[in-house]
């Protein structure tokens, strides 16, 4: 015995819930299934549980793609501004963080209870916790043996994300399916993750984990280069903090980072010109730029004396110091993984579908939307407006 639908939507985050309300509410009949227990774990601990769920300027630029103008579309039909009218609508409170970044005033749950109650608008039925164990074609129906028993849809969107943060339940089935149906994946690998270094490499700054600063941080050549000026957090294992997320999308393996840690500042310049006025030494100065004990750190670890005076000290030992605070050079060994990514990059290659549907070229009636697609946004908001975005291109299509 089978119940069918005419949308099956899989996973249901915040591509999910968006796409299968939508649909729902434009008369499709509509089952939404998820493995999880809980609902849209991903959305609750975002933000530090306020849920940044959208950034003021989120347009083609702020992803990485393969084919970064297939987002386009679907950006510009789901707006950052559409999502907020939705927001106010509810009666959530929110408020600009840094850089276009919107939070929820009080929490996450509010993002999670609206998208509920477009689903139960729309009429969408639950099937949670519900395990998919196999989909597929039977004619013009698909057909999902699921541990809950045979649901056949005209249409199947899968909206099951990609393999970041596994404790909360990721998994690789947007991706086995794909390969299942023929379709290409661009290599998936950790984005928006923090950076690991070689222990001997990384020792002499070991005692500086904690410290925060702003930074410019580059990675890339020529034309491919990439540069933000975001915080930076020394770790004992390496560099966190959004500088690191940020060019963690961009960075390629053995390619090195340069960082500027005193931007707008030339330290060489000034420590030089200073030499004949200034009366201070070399911590105390360092001091006026980065946290202390950072300046004091940092003339351990590259071979300088915090209490030297810089009036005593050659132009060439000086410059020395400022390129190492200016251009800092440092190659990362690896990433903490998809354990401590906050996305996946790569997926489901976009040349594969439509930017208009998000239905697969090949496969009528299959669609993958979200985090399962090769479109990656930038820190700050960006791939939430990507699940909307997305959610909504599919749910006005199946």
């Amino acid at each position: 015995m089978s119940i069918h639908y005419d949308v099956a939507v899989i996973g249901a985050g915040a591509a999910g819930m968006m796409c299968a309300a939508v649909a729902g509410q434009r008369g499709r009949k509509v089952v939404l299934i998820d493995h999880a227990s809980k609902l849209a774990e991903k959305i609750r601990i975002s933000g530090g549980g306020r849920c940044n769920f959208t950034n003021l300027q989120a347009g083609p630029q702020n992803y990485v793609s393969q084919n970064p103008h297939f987002c386009r579309s679907a950006l510009s039909r789901y707006t950052s501004q559409d999502f907020i009218s939705l927001v106010k609508r509810y009666r959530i409170g929110y408020h600009e963080k840094h850089k276009g970044q919107l939070f929820c005033d009080d929490s996450a749950e509010q993002i999670i209870d609206m998208l509920r109650a477009e689903c139960d608008a729309g009429r969408v039925a639950w099937r949670m916790p519900c395990k998919v164990e196999a989909v597929g074609r039977e004619g013009e129906q698909f057909r999902l043996d699921t541990d809950a028993g045979v649901i056949t849809a005209g249409s199947v969107v899968v909206a099951t994300g990609g393999l970041s943060i596994p404790k909360i339940g990721a998994t690789d089935f947007a991706f086995r399916l794909a390969r299942q149906f023929g379709l290409r994946l661009i290599e998936p690998r950790p984005a928006l993750v923090p950076l690991t270094f070689d222990h001997a490499a990384w020792e002499p700054f070991v005692p500086l984990a904690g410290i925060a600063l702003e930074v410019d941080i580059e990675t890339g050549e020529k034309k491919a280069r990439m540069q933000f000026r975001e915080d930076l957090l020394f770790t004992h294992r390496g560099l966190s903090g959004p500088a690191v997320l940020q060019i963690s999308s961009f960075w390629d393996p053995g390619a090195p980072l340069a960082l500027n840690l005193v931007p707008e500042t030339d330290v060489a310049e000034h420590l030089i010109q200073g030499k004949t006025t200034l009366k201070k030494n070399l911590g105390n100065l360092l001091a006026q730029w980065l946290p202390a004990r950072l300046a004091d750190g940092w003339l351990l670890a590259n071979g300088f004396r915090a209490d030297a005076r810089i009036a005593d000290m050659p132009d060439k030992q000086l410059r020395r110091l400022g390129e190492s605070l200016n251009r800092w050079s440092i190659v990362p060994n690896g990433s903490e993984g998809y354990r401590k990514a906050e996305v996946t990059r790569g997926g489901v290659d976009t040349r594969e579908l439509s930017q208009q549907t998000m239905m697969a070229n090949k496969v009528p009636g299959l669609h993958f939307i979200g985090e399962a697609v090769d479109v990656t946004g930038w820190l700050g908001g960006y791939n939430f407006q990507w699940a909307w975005s997305s959610g909504v291109a599919a749910g006005l299509a199946v």
